[in-house]
């Protein structure tokens, strides 16, 4: 058993790192968390269609290049440490994920290759109020309508639904949840932006009006669906929050070289050494678990179950640490929104709240181990 990167791994994480640091830079992340949409659709273009990054993970007989969730953890940390404005998590990692795990054969060959050529961005509607960990609260419905169904939900926290071409939506059928397909291009299909505290992930209030729908999977398949797909979306999200750390204490390293204060650098006062100190073994030890679960996810399944809840909780208290820690080193000027310390602190506390808190993960993990 070998955690060390390839060579081609290193050749991928530099090549993203190249692409993002050219085409995300900081300045563009400002730009574009003050739109509706949140993205640039020439960068998407590019990301997806000459980098191949959307279909990275997708299986080749669907369109994509075949590649593992390890490729797509290091892209991932790549975007986390950037700030990466793009329907990437919740197209590639959830939507695309969804779909794998319903095992559905026809809705793979119909959905996966225009996900993996980025040509078609999909959201996943789940949630109808504030949340935990499942979708047990859920009312929406679908019923039969001939061929397809007609579904009715409103949904909230939709990540990118506001410029989604496509839904998957979460809906119960006679009480059982299930998942279905609804087109964005429906007019029975209402987006409204949601105000939010980190303004980098864009999140929607979809409602659906007797929108028509294509059953994916069996229905009752729902519960199954969900836990897989968040099972790859809560290790995938755990790498995205190491690479956010790993800028965090990029940051506050840079700042305590360059700050001079009492004619030293305060990079040499004992407080600020213990603080630098302490994010790096935070972020290193939320690598070991971010990494471990991403590894799972490609190699073990049934160890995914374990690792991808325990990565999730464990990185996203060290990212929201290191976010704070490093405000805390800049003083003053960290707090102010000039400064781009307090977007990765939203970035931090959003990510940390997503899908459920740390607590909600940390039971998870205690069910599942037995304890």
């Amino acid at each position: 058993m070998n955690f060390a990167f390839t060579e081609e791994q290193d050749e991928l994480r530099k090549s993203v790192r190249r692409f993002l640091d050219d085409k995300s830079p900081i300045a563009s992340v400002r730009r574009l968390m003050e739109g509706e949409v949140g993205f640039d659709e020439d960068v998407w273009k590019q990301a997806t269609e000459q980098l191949g990054l959307a279909g990275l993970a997708i299986p080749e007989n669907y369109g994509g290049l075949g590649y593992g969730a390890v490729e797509l953890g290091i892209v991932l940390e790549e975007m986390g440490r950037s700030l990466f404005c793009g329907p990437y998590f919740s197209s590639v990692v959830m939507a695309a994920n969804a779909i794998i795990a319903s095992d559905d054969q026809e809705a793979m060959s119909q959905h996966l290759p225009s996900i993996a050529t980025g040509e078609a961005r999909y959201s996943v509607c789940g949630y109808e109020e504030a949340h935990g960990f499942d979708l047990a609260p859920t009312s929406g419905e679908a019923v039969p309508d001939g061929d397809h169904y007609l579904l009715s939900a409103s949904k909230v926290y939709v990540i990118d639904g506001a410029s989604a071409t496509d839904f998957l939506v979460f809906a119960k059928v006679g009480g059982e949840l299930s998942l279905f397909y609804v087109s964005g291009s429906a007019d029975v299909v209402t987006r409204t932006p949601m105000e939010t505290l980190d303004q980098t992930r864009k999140l929607a209030k979809v409602e659906f009006a007797s929108a028509p729908a294509h059953l994916i999977g069996a229905v009752g398949d729902g519960p199954e669906i969900y836990a897989k797909m968040v099972n790859v979306a809560a290790a995938a999200l755990s790498v995205e929050m190491v690479g956010g750390a790993q800028a965090c204490l990029d940051m506050a390293v840079e700042y305590s070289k360059s700050r001079i204060q009492f004619g030293r650098p305060i990079g040499s006062f004992q407080a600020i050494k213990h603080k630098c100190a302490d994010i790096l073994v935070e972020v290193e030890s939320a690598k070991s678990a971010a990494y471990y679960a991403m590894w799972a996810v490609a190699n073990d399944p049934k160890e995914a179950v374990i690792s991808a809840p325990l990565a999730k909780a464990f990185c996203g208290d060290a990212y929201f640490f290191a976010a704070a820690e490093n405000i805390q080193i800049h003083g003053g000027i960290g707090f102010t929104w000039e400064h781009d310390a307090h977007l990765y602190f939203k970035r931090a506390k959003s990510s940390q709240l997503l899908f459920g808190s740390s607590s909600d993960f940390r039971s998870i993990l205690a069910e599942r181990i037995g304890l």
